[in-house]
């Protein structure tokens, strides 16, 4: 009974006639069944949740984009060229002519000006992406520019390494918005803030046409867009959080993709036949946050025990196989500068004589913060118990919701936090996070990971500076090798997992792939026979 009036709503929601129920969806419309509860906000100066940046990538276009297939190469979008000043401080766009927004407003450096200013003037969460180049609410008059109808100049305060200031406007978080559109919605000096966090002003391939939270979003083809046009007319994304409901759904023909099934889900969709999997390594790290303010943790050689009693190869072979592969680093694989290190492997005997040259003696207790609504994290909390009592430590799991985990994170009462980092965009400074800490106390204005778990090494974020500056490619590369190497043994974290995202989907499905980060999933050449 439910299978029937699942599908009979799916064709209601497309305009059918009901009483031609049968599985399967239209050919020119393709639907997803996906979990997307984390989604707040859709104006993209205030986004700053993983799912939205997929709705907004596909919705929204920036100057600039990274091809998704080889994120280092930068791709041009709304920008046909840029150039760099001699003093490495200005950097100026020629924009692409002819392009429409959706409203059917000509997109203009007006645009650029306007939507750089809101993503500072607003200060979300965002913002830091562009003051951390210098352009605050004081000084965004001065340092960006339109210089006529298609030419666009910014300033930043830094003569930074350039593919570092291209790679940050490369974020989502920069898509260019209608500013003719919103300044319409603008309610008490709100920069249209209400209006955008449930409606669109974009120019890119797909219009947003509804979003009911934790229900439905659809969005259509833009058939104004200035690239190739959208194969399909439709995308709707269900929200469906039970991984069995959406293998069912994707069984009975409701669904094109199933996004978020288990290795057992997926193994048993696979032998049964009839689909296929699309995968890709993500630029999401799972790590352990190791607070210092803890008196066994603060102790370098604890923290570097912990690091040897995780059953790394254990877990990716058997609770996260298909999902997780090894990373000890602070880089995703797919990133510039990483560096294939995973020295760690669960070796019982040596953690427990660096805990005796740490002085511990006995057995001692520690918490860990663990988000109960995701069962990878807890499944890792767990064999991390087991294999820590083997040298004695006690490891209490602290299960909540995941914004009462990060509350207790942000506020540097844990001992031990289990949980997920995504970049912000392609340049290795995105991940800094890990390493710089430049003010170490409660009340900091500056909070990144290293602040969170109460670390701070001036040395090291010395050196994370000064590659932010440098402009020579290969000695770039090769300094944040070296500082890889520098923090692994001595960083108050435990790196473990890089997360690969499986879809499953049916076979009529043509060129959809899975992007490294949210906002690459893109749909304007996706298929179905």
């Amino acid at each position: 009974m439910k299978k029937s009036l699942t599908i009979i709503m799916i064709l209601v929601l497309f305009g059918l006639n009901t009483s031609m129920v049968k599985a399967g969806t239209p050919s020119d419309i393709l639907v997803e069944a996906w979990r997307f509860d984390d989604i707040i906000s859709m104006d993209p100066a205030e986004m700053f949740e993983i799912s939205t940046y997929e709705i907004v990538g596909n919705v929204y276009e920036t100057l600039v984009t990274v091809n998704p297939r080889s994120p280092t190469e930068i791709v041009l979008r709304l920008a046909e060229s840029w150039k760099v000043s001699k003093d490495g401080r200005t950097y100026t766009f020629q924009l692409r002519p002819g392009v429409k927004f959706h409203s059917g407003n000509p997109f203009t450096a007006e645009d650029v000006v306007y939507s750089y200013q809101r993503l500072t003037a607003l200060n979300k969460g965002p913002a830091f992406l562009i003051q951390d180049i210098g352009i605050s609410a004081d000084n965004m008059k001065k340092t960006l520019k339109a210089l006529g109808k298609l030419s666009f100049q910014m300033t930043v305060d830094k003569s930074y390494s350039p593919s570092y200031v291209i790679n940050v406007l490369s974020s989502t978080n920069f898509s260019v918005v209608d500013s003719k559109l919103v300044k319409s919605h603008e309610k008490d000096g709100d920069w249209g803030n209400g209006w955008l966090k449930t409606h669109s002003a974009g120019c890119g391939p797909f219009i947003l046409k509804e979003w009911r939270p934790d229900e439905l979003i659809t969005v259509d083809a833009n058939p104004d867009y200035y690239g190739t046009p959208a194969i399909l007319k439709r995308i709707v994304w269900r929200h469906i959080p039970e991984e069995s409901s959406q293998r069912l759904l994707l069984e009975a023909g409701d669904v094109d993709i199933a996004r978020n099934l288990s290795a057992d889900q997926l193994e048993g969709l696979m032998a049964k036949g009839g689909f296929q999997t699309s995968s890709t390594p993500q630029t999401t790290s799972m790590y352990m946050g190791l607070n210092c303010k803890n008196k066994y943790l603060a102790k370098p050689k604890v923290r570097e025990a912990l690091r040897w009693l995780i059953d790394y190869q254990g877990m990716v072979k058997t609770i996260l196989r298909n999902k997780y592969i090894i990373n000890q680093t602070f880089l995703p694989n797919t990133f510039f500068g990483y560096l294939d290190s995973n020295p760690y492997r669960l070796d019982v005997e040596k953690a427990k004589a660096l805990l005796a040259e740490a002085g511990v003696k006995g057995g001692f207790s520690l918490k860990a913060s663990v988000s109960s609504t995701h069962q990878d994290r807890m499944d890792i909390a767990q064999s991390v118990q087991a294999t820590f009592a083997k040298a004695g430590i006690n490891l209490e799991i602290q299960a909540t919701d995941s914004k009462t985990a990060l509350t207790i994170y942000r506020a540097r009462k844990h001992d031990i936090y289990i949980g997920t980092w995504g970049v912000d965009y392609f340049d290795p400074n995105t991940n800094m996070v890990f390493v710089v800490n430049r003010d170490n106390s409660d009340d900091a204005g500056s909070k990144p990971l290293a602040w969170r778990n109460s670390w701070q090494d001036e040395e090291l974020t010395a050196k994370a500076d000064a590659l932010l500056v440098e402009k020579d490619r290969e000695k770039r590369k090769a300094g944040y090798q070296n500082l890889i190497r520098e923090w692994q043994p001595k960083s108050c974290f435990a790196m473990m997992f890089q997360q690969i995202q499986v879809a499953a989907h049916t076979p009529a499905l043509k060129n959809f792939f899975i992007g490294p980060t949210a906002e690459t999933t893109l749909y304007v050449g996706v298929s179905k026979e």
